[in-house]
């Protein structure tokens, strides 16, 4: 009996192509960060701050009903660009920031080396910037949810709560300062943590390094500054970096004597060279259609 051996068949069907190719990638990160342990336990700690501003929103309108709580300190319940700079801007909002990427990012990109899926992502039609918008779709999420949407609703509460536009007609400029600040965040922390993630195929190597460079950028600004006490060594911090830039957002005073340009230009060289890394580590075979 002779042995046929069939060849190559042309799939006679048409590629039908999405509109956001990335949107599936980021469904899944999502999902996979709920599961992962303590994630909601990080997740609800980091909105911790955002319940408490809204609470000193509504407050801030019942002044008279808590007096006696406040006890002569009103002047921290001032709504204000300060009031959304401090929100913004804190050091607990910014560590619990990181932690989230720590949990919910650190693999993005390492598990993918690891197990080598790349070759079947890029098996399918699909691009390195629906990739890389897909893993960043689900650090996008996050990111906003501590920074966008605290930001626009302590508004909207001050507008409720006043029962008037005088608010918006005082500041007008402070919804497009919490939007440009989110995204200032999101974009940075989420360049930063795909940058790292790309670094490794061990996901615990990631979550250190993660966790260590925002950390020590901090201590080296602390031991620079405590030797030399020139403010200009804050440029060594990430942190501090995305507090000037926060703080001239909005239009208050940095936390330190140094021109707030020279920190966004820092942050725009580290978030560029992250990306410029990633397209070009990023490789999979492309589909021939």
């Amino acid at each position: 009996m002779p042995i046929s051996e069939q060849g190559y068949r042309h799939w006679p069907g048409t590629l039908v192509e999405r509109r956001r190719p990335w949107a599936p990638i980021t469904r899944l990160g999502v999902k996979l960060a709920f599961k992962r342990k303590y994630f909601k336990f990080v997740l609800g700690l980091s909105l911790l701050p955002a319940l408490i501003f809204s609470v000193g929103v509504y407050i801030s309108e019942k002044i008279e009903d808590f007096k006696f709580m406040i006890r002569g300190r009103s002047q921290f319940l001032t709504v204000d660009p300060a009031y959304f700079k401090a929100y913004f801007t804190s050091d607990f909002l910014l560590f619990m920031m990181v932690m989230i990427m720590v949990l919910a990012g650190a693999g993005l990109i390492a598990d993918d080396l690891k197990h080598n899926s790349l070759q079947l992502y890029f098996a399918r039609p699909l691009r390195k910037r629906d990739y890389l918008l897909g893993k960043m779709g689900v650090l996008s999420f996050f990111l906003l949810l501590q920074t966008l949407l605290p930001g626009l609703l302590f508004f909207l509460l001050k507008l409720i709560f006043s029962g008037s536009l005088k608010f918006f007609a005082q500041y007008p400029g402070i919804p497009l300062a919490v939007v440009v600040d989110s995204l200032v965040l999101t974009v940075f922390f989420g360049l930063y943590t795909l940058f790292i993630s790309s670094l490794g195929r061990n996901r615990r190597f990631v979550s250190i390094m993660l966790f260590l460079v925002y950390i020590f950028s901090d201590i080296f600004f602390g031991v620079f500054f405590g030797i030399f006490r020139r403010p200009v060594f804050c440029l060594l911090s990430i942190k501090a970096n995305l507090q000037q830039v926060g703080s001239a957002l909005f239009g208050v005073s940095g936390p330190y004597d140094v021109p707030w340009i020279y920190s966004a230009l820092i942050l725009a060289a580290l978030a560029g060279a992250a990306a410029f890394v990633l397209l070009r580590k990023i490789r999979g075979v492309e589909v021939i259609r």
